[in-house]
């Protein structure tokens, strides 16, 4: 399963949104969950998290235990969505 974990008015989050969307539509399955009005998603991303990154944006294949903090280029974020191994940026 592929999370994006995002803040309503996060602005690095407003500017990942097109990407995760663009992906949605090509019918690859990412779950939008926002944290800082849900508190149960608050609370996923602070299980998941674990001191990681400590905020959002957060990406996370739950498959391959990938993540990616922050911001980040489509390039990227279509490899974690594909599970392959991420390089540092």
């Amino acid at each position: 399963m592929l999370n994006f974990y995002y803040g309503e008015e996060c602005p690095h989050c407003h500017h990942m949104l097109p990407i995760v969307d663009k992906l949605i539509s090509e019918g690859i399955e990412v779950a939008k969950l926002e944290t800082w009005h849900n508190d149960a998603n608050a609370k996923l991303l602070d299980g998941v998290d674990r001191g990681r990154c400590g905020g959002v944006p957060f990406f996370h294949n739950t498959e391959t235990d990938q993540f990616i903090c922050g911001s980040s280029t489509e390039e990227r974020i279509r490899a974690w969505a594909a599970g392959e191994e991420l390089k540092e940026e």
